[in-house]
């Protein structure tokens, strides 16, 4: 047995109804109560946190991927200026003209050197932990 219920939609949402039904050769009715019985099933919601979980799992696991790269980032930056400044004396004044059109050049090479390794797809950061494997597995001792 049935008992009847008058419900009120939205002339979008009725159309949308009544196209679907046309569509799947199927009563108003019976979109409707599939669709009512979908939002109130349990299932409905596990699947639904099921989802989310994984969503946040999946962005948990880029956020830790991101910090471990923007530390490394800072790290190796850090490493670079302190080793760049230990270095390198200073040029007297009429070197640095010349100092400058070499770094200028030096630095073209550079930004062309990093076009084509992105182009490629290929990435220092992820090259990292395999050079740091192979200079362990070249250690005598190991």
């Amino acid at each position: 047995m049935r008992d009847r219920m008058n419900v009120y939609f939205p002339p979008e949402l009725l159309k949308q109804i009544t196209d679907l039904a046309d569509r799947r050769k199927l009563s108003r009715s019976a979109i409707v109560e599939a669709a009512v019985a979908s939002f109130l099933s349990p299932d409905a919601t596990d699947r639904r946190e099921a989802a989310f979980t994984r969503r946040l799992d999946r962005l948990s696991r880029q956020m830790q991927r991101l910090e471990r790269d923007v530390g490394l980032t800072a790290e190796t930056l850090a490493l670079f200026i302190r080793f760049w400044l230990t270095i390198t004396p200073p040029l007297p004044n009429d070197a640095q003209s010349a100092a400058q059109l070499k770094g200028r050049e030096r630095f073209e090479g550079f930004v062309e050197a990093l076009g084509r390794r992105l182009q490629k797809g290929q990435s220092f950061l992820r090259e990292i932990p395999d050079d740091i494997m192979h200079r362990k597995l070249d250690e005598p001792g190991s």
